[in-house]
This record gives C-alpha cells, structure tokens and sequence, in this order.
C-alpha cells in the first residue's frame, strides 16, 4: 500500500463490495494493486498498480526499483551471453516507463517502446492491437531499422499480463518479420485466468520459439456473472454525482522562465494571474543528442550520457523549487509526467528524492494519462480523485480530454510538471489546461520541457550552446600539424587555467580529491642537454621507428577486410585511424603517411580522448559514426603498458554499435594486442617531450564544469611553445626512413600475419608482481615500458625506476631525467619492459630530491 493512501482498508474493497470482483493470488497482491472503475464497453474493471507510477503517486525509488529488479530478474534467466544480445520493448502507455527500468537493470539493454503517438517522415517497423484498450492501435517507430532485426531474446514488458493476447500479437507481428528463437514476458503483475495459462505455451511451439515469463507477483481476477453491466451502470451513477472528479478551473496560468522572468515560453500565457498557485518554468539543459525516451529507441551509449546528466539536472529542479520571496520551501513535492512520456520525470524523480532526502522533502512521482477512469473519494477506492484537461499533445489521436489522478488532497506543496516540446502546445497553457488545473490545486507548478526527439533531425536545439558534435579541430588554429593530417575530436580550453604544481597533482590524485585527469601538469621544459639527448635518439631510432610504423599499418591494411566482414579481394580497403590523444597521435600521423606514401591512399584521421576509469569520449564516437561506418575505425595509440587503456577501451567502446575495440599499436611490450609494429621496450622519442612533439596539443581533460554531457572532452593549444615544436621534425625524419624500411616491412608483415599474435598479458602479470613485491599494492601506481616511465619522471612524483639489468641507450633519457629529478636508479632482471616508473602510494607533502624538486617518500 502507497504511503499516500495507507489506511484499514484495501484500496480495491469499494469495488469488492459492490461488484463481488474478488482478486486473489500470491502474498501481497493486494499491496501492488487496488481496484477502480472505467467506462469501457469491454472490462469494467480497472486494476491500479501501487508501483507503476502511473495512477498512484509513489516514491520514485519504489517505481524505479521494481522495474530494474525484474530486469535483473531477466538477466538471471537468460544468462550474461544471451542478456548482452538482448532487445526491450515496452507497452505504450502505461508501460513505457517499466520497460525502460527493466532495460536498466538487464544490463544497458537497448530499448523501444509502442507508440500511439504518429510522428511524420517515420515508417513505422510494425504494430498490433491491444484488445482490451480504449485506445488500440501500437506502432513501433525505431530509428534504426535493425534494432528489431537482431537474432538475441526479445524481451516484452508489460505492467500487466492479464488475457495474454496483447503479447500473441506483438509476438506474432515481429515473429513474421524477423523470427527469433526465445523471447521473455515481463510483468508487475500475471493475472491470467485458468484458461489463459497455456496460450504462451502453445504459441511458443507453433512459432518453434521459447517464451519465458517473469513477474512480480501472480494472481487472478473472479468475476461474477453481470459483471460488466453492474460496473457500467455503476459508473454511469456516479459520474452523474461526482465525488472525487474536479471541474476544470477558468484561471490561466502565469508562465516564467526560471532563469528569464517575464519569458512566457513558448506557448505560455503572459500577465494573467493563476487563481491558485504560480507557475514557473525551468530551463533542465536536458542532455542534446539524448532521445526523450525510448519511443524511437534508446541506446546503452544514450543512457550514460543521461546518467551524467541527472544530478545537473536535479540540481536545477531543486532551485525552481526553491525558496522565493513569501513561499515556504516545498515539503512535499509531485513530479508529473505526460502519457507515454514516464522514464525521463522518473529518472529526474529519483535523482531529486536522492539530492533531497537530507532536507526532508518528500517526492512522489506519476504521469497523466489519457485513460478515463471514475474518481470515488473513499479510501477503499483506489482513484480518490482527478484533473480533467483537455488533450495537448496534438499528435496523438487529435483532441479529447486528458486525465491525473490523486493528486488533489494530497498534500503537494509543489508539481513539476515534466513534457516534452511536442506536448508544450497553446491547450497545455489554456485557461483550462493541464497548467491551470494543476495551479488551482497546489501553490507552486514548475513546468519542464524536454526536447522532443525526432529521428532524421538535428538533436541539438540548446539555447546559447553550439551543436553537440561540431567539427574537428585543425591546425593551425589547433595544433601545429597540418590540417589534413589530424583532425581533433576535442573542444579548445586554451584560455582555460588547468595547471597545477606537480607535487599538489600528486597529492590530490592520490588522495582521491581529483582525478588525474581535472587538471594538467605544467608543461616540463627540457634543458638543453636533454634536448641534444632527444635529438640524438631520433637521428639513432628513426628508421626502427619507420619499420615499426610501416609494420603496424600494413597489417591494418591487410586485415582490414576480414576483420570488417567484408570481401578479402577488396583492393582499397580504407580504414579510419583515430588515434587516442595524445601519445597516440603523432603514431596515427606517421601510419596515415605510411599509406599514402606506399600505396596511395588518402586516410582520414581524428584524435580522440580516452580517459583511464572514466571512459572513451561518447561524443566523439557519435561524431565518427555519424561521419564514418564504424566498421572502418581502427583506433591507434603509440605503445602498451600494463594494457589498462586496452581494457579501458574494449569496456567503452562495447556500449556502441559497430566498433572495433582493439588498438593497433607502434610497439606492445605488453602483450596487450594482436596488431602492432614490435613487442620490444624500444625508445619511442615522442615519448621524451610533451606537447612539443605531439603538435603542441596538451593532455586531455575531463572535468564536468568545463565538460557538458553534450560536448568533446577539452585540451589546450600551447602556441606560446611555437619556438620548441619539433613535432613536424619527428614526422619528418621518421617518415624519411619509410623507403629505407620498405623490404624490412613486407617481411615482419609477411610473418606477423602468420604468427600467432594472441595478447599475452604478460605486461599486466608484471605489474601486479612488481606492485606487491614492492609494497605498493595499486597497479596505477606502477608504470611500465619506456614511454610510461618517461611520463613518470616528467608528469608525475616519482619513488624509483627499475632498469632492466643489461638496457643500453634506449635509457639514456630516463637516467638524465631520473638525475635532475633525485630519483634512484634500480637495475633488476627478469623485467619485460627495459624500464618501469614507481609512484608510491604513501606521497609525502613536500619531500625534495637532490635538485631541490618534489619527490614521494615512503
């Protein structure tokens, strides 16, 4: 029983007695359900969820919960392998909210749901008849055709599985177009009679699929003979006396801008007093490129960047409800949702009952519906009122009146109610609108719009913000390399200050106050001596580095083809390099060179951020595959450590449709991928600068003050370093060497193609070892292979470097740098890298090596 209607009597006993409908089954039923009445010429009665969300305002954890705990439910029964290629389809409605909760807790599962809503230029992918209904006709409206197409479980949610037939038709409309072999029911509720048990079963084998159900709990309905007359004069008795349906008020509502008083919105009425309450409208900034909900579908790479959002958007709910001038801060407050529009006001529901609980504001969350439904005011009725408006979504099925129920005499000192712009029309602000109504009942109305998703159009109508996928950045206006060299999946915060003193960076990393990647060293600036050092190593390196660059991208090229499906007889085959900024940049550059310069082929390139436990920029990926197939894209990167960006990057990347995770690398000392140049420890010399050698670009950043859910992950352009760019000399004196290298290349690549080049890991044991052997016990702290090492000494506070015993002047650089910095040299055997950099855990404020700069002590 909901907190908001807890009394002796069950919520269904006035229809009980006076109907003799008796509703038996498991232990609790009758918490999860009640009983009304509607004028319906095909069932009478009407069972009303406690849980739904729907008719019965209900704490969004309560809502939330029993929907991701049947997802989880899901997952169980089918399995990991079978859950990760599984589809949702929810049911318009009442159940688009669920089934979108039971995605969530299935595993990130993408998500549909039935439509009653016709959207132009969209060719619905099917529909079916739910019998029972006032309103019958589904559509299904997936912008992706294939997203029904797939071979995995199909899973159907409903928030009630009573006769079964609205699921036969579903099943059997699909089944025609593209049959699957198993698909699973789910339901708040199984109330089928005795002689609808064994339809799914018999159904399931004349389409020779399995059709499993899941549901809360189980009953039935008993009904007597004459049950649908008695209900139907019942109804008609009372709707001549009313004792629970409210009159539509005259008073219009006063419509502002949270942000911009005076702005009525875009149909709000200006200057008119609501006779009740005020209404107030707020801006949420909802997420741009993110559907309103699963209506055209709804991707696991959509619901990140909702998660993301959810708290910023809360936030500023939580500020529309504040405390203005001559109004006490709500106590009591009701997020309203519209219709089919019910997991977005429930995410934001829960996320405000979360951001609120500390201050004692209580929040309950339901929708409007276009369901009629009789309103009795007793306690053992289940519809103890209602709000009668008139329709405002215009598309769906034309005009007609509109329904929220148990919302007056509740107690709501405030409703926010929650649409989208589809919905946000002149009826929704009329004198006698939802609005109005809702203003007349209870003191303070905040009203959100969210942007209605429409496939085909450009997502992004943000005000005062640029398109969420711009285009790249080039130089010279970013970087230093050429313009068709790189093209940088990034947003400019050149003018932003992210510096921070090593020794601070270190302490607040380690502390868990800051991730590494909220702020940015301050660029080293290398003594001449360990320029010349640079120099010499490249003049020493560059034709090992061609060799490797060479190796790297022919294998590419000669895989491309299987690994992408497509014809091995395919002569151009053209992949994408997007190389992971910013070690992997000048590498995706040199690769990009090697093409052109030996076969003839013009590739495109991007640079893209990749962040260690946050994750590939989302937005980047949507830009690529707006812009490319998927397929194409071979992400790129300079080496390989212990292999936890791989790990990083096969988890991110597995949230989108199409990609490869694996990375096509110079050099894997780590054993951490199949395609690569070399697996020895080798001095790559972009690894000895920072941004000097990588086209004076900065590390990238992620930090949500800076980073919206809708832009690129940022980094800065140092052009006052212009004087010390050597970025175009590397390229140059690497790519000098490709013609010196080219028959050296055709036999690595003749032999790598025959080898067995599984990932070995052998990096990642190491690490481990060496984290335990040496008292660290965090294997983010131990940094392994040449390129990591040098990050070490130039990044971060380092402890000691272990050098391979034997290692020649491929450690030149690490020993200089170890020198100036104060820091040990440790020479071990057994080590497969030629060096390892060590961060310890227990950094100390203020100790100081030889050269008088910080150090960690343990």
């Amino acid at each position: 029983m909901t907190e908001e209607y807890e009394a002796v009597e069950w919520s269904g006993s006035w229809v009980s007695q006076r109907l003799g409908v008796e509703l038996v089954g498991d232990d609790g039923l009758k918490e999860l359900l009640g009983l009304a009445l509607r004028r319906n010429p095909k069932r009478a009665h009407l069972l009303v969820s406690h849980v739904l969300g729907k008719h019965v305002p209900q704490k969004p954890s309560v809502v939330y919960g029993h929907g991701f705990a049947l997802g989880e439910r899901v997952r169980e029964l089918l399995g990991t392998e079978e859950a990760a290629r599984a589809v949702v389809l929810g049911y318009a409605e009442t159940a688009t909210g669920l089934g979108h909760s039971v995605a969530d807790g299935l595993g990130l599962a993408p998500y549909l749901h039935s439509t009653r809503r016709p959207v132009d230029g969209v060719d619905p992918a099917g529909g079916f008849e739910e019998s029972h209904s006032h309103a019958t006709s589904h559509l299904l409206l997936p912008e992706d055709p294939k997203l029904l197409a797939g071979e995995g479980p199909l899973v159907l949610v409903d928030d009630e599985f009573s006769t079964g037939n609205t699921v036969l038709n579903t099943i059997r409309d699909l089944h025609e177009r593209h049959p699957r072999k198993r698909y699973v029911v789910v339901a708040l509720v199984d109330m089928r009679s005795p002689a609808d048990l064994g339809r799914l079963e018999v159904f399931a084998r004349e389409i020779d699929a399995r059709i499993d159900l899941v549901a809360t709990a189980g009953g039935t309905v008993r009904l007597p003979d004459g049950v649908l007359e008695k209900g139907q004069a019942l109804v008609a008795h009372h709707e001549t006396t009313p004792s629970g349906t409210e009159s539509p008020e005259t008073a219009s509502s006063r419509v502002t801008d949270a942000g911009a008083a005076g702005d009525a919105g875009p149909a709000g009425d200006e200057g008119d007093e609501a006779r009740g309450g005020s209404v107030v409208r707020v801006e949420l900034d909802w997420p741009a490129g993110v559907p309103d909900g699963g209506r055209h579908g709804f991707t696991p790479a959509h619901r990140v960047e909702l998660e993301a959002a959810l708290p910023r958007m809360a936030r500023r709910l939580a500020e529309a409800l504040g405390t203005p001038e001559g109004r006490a801060t709500p106590q009591r407050v009701l997020v309203l949702g519209c219709e089919e529009l019910m997991y977005a006001p429930l995410r934001l529901a829960l996320e405000l009952e979360r951001a609120t609980t500390a201050h004692e504001v209580e929040v309950r969350y339901s929708t409007t519906t276009r369901s009629p439904v009789l309103a009795v005011d007793d306690p053992g009725y289940a519809i103890r009122n209602r709000l009668v408006f008139p329709a405002h979504d215009d598309p769906a099925d034309g005009p007609g009146d509109r329904y929220a129920y148990n919302v007056t005499g509740s107690g709501f000192d405030a409703v926010v109610a929650v649409v989208d712009s589809t919905a946000d029309t002149p009826s929704l602000h009329a004198p006698d609108g939802l609005l109005a109504q809702l203003a007349a009942h209870v003191p303070h109305v905040v009203l959100a719009v969210l942007p209605s998703h429409v496939p085909g159009r450009e997502p992004m109508h943000v005000p005062g913000r640029e398109s969420m996928l711009p285009e790249p950045l080039r130089g010279p206006d970013f970087s230093s390399y050429a313009p068709e060299e790189v093209g940088w999946l990034l947003q400019d915060l050149s003018d932003v200050e992210l510096e921070a003193p090593t020794e601070e960076r270190e302490e607040a990393i380690q502390s868990g106050g800051a991730h590494y990647a909220e702020s940015l060293p301050v660029e080293y600036q290398p003594s001449e001596q360990y320029q010349e050092l640079f120099h010499a190593a490249l003049d020493t390196s560059a034709a090992r580095i061609a060799r490797a660059v060479g190796a790297v991208t022919d294998t590419v090229l000669a895989e491309l083809p299987l690994r992408r499906g497509r014809r091995a007889a395919d002569p151009q085959p053209r992949p994408v390099l997007v190389s992971l900024a910013r070690a992997g940049t000048p590498v995706g550059v040199l690769m990009r060179r090697w093409a052109q310069h030996r076969h003839g082929l013009d590739l495109p390139h991007y640079a893209v951020s990749i962040v260690r436990g946050r994750g590939i920029d989302a937005n980047a990926l949507r830009w690529l595959a707006a812009h490319h197939d998927p397929a194409d894209v071979v992400f790129v990167d300079g080496w390989t450590g212990k292999g936890a960006i791989t790990r990083e990057l096969a988890d991110a990347v597995a949230e989108f449709d199409g990609f490869d995770p694996e990375i096509a690398v110079l050099a894997d000392p780590g054993g951490c991928v199949r395609t690569y140049g070399t697996r020895e420890d080798f001095l790559i010399p972009s690894a000895c600068l920072n941004s000097t050698v990588s086209g004076l670009i900065s590390r990238t950043v992620l930090r949500t003050d800076l980073v919206g859910p809708s832009d690129f992950h940022g980094a800065k352009f140092y052009r006052e370093l212009a004087g010390a760019d050597v970025s175009g000399h590397f390229l140059d004196t690497v790519a000098a060497r490709f013609d010196d290298v080219a028959d050296a290349v055709d036999a690595d690549v003749k032999e790598l193609l025959s080898a067995d080049r599984a990932p070995t890991w052998v990096g990642w044991a190491a690490v481990e070892r060496i984290s335990e052997e040496y008292g660290i016990h965090d294997v983010n702290l131990v940094k392994p292979g040449v390129g990591e090492t040098t990050r070490v000494l130039l990044r971060r506070v380092p402890w000691k470097i272990l050098a391979k015993r034997g290692a020649g002047a491929d450690l030149d650089h690490v020993r200089l740098l170890a020198a100036q910095r104060g820091v040990p040299v440790e020479e071990v055997d057994d080590l497969p890298y030629s060096c390892v950099g060590l961060i310890h855990p227990r950094f100390t404020r203020g100790a100081t090596g030889a050269d008088g700069k910080a150090v960690a002590t343990p």
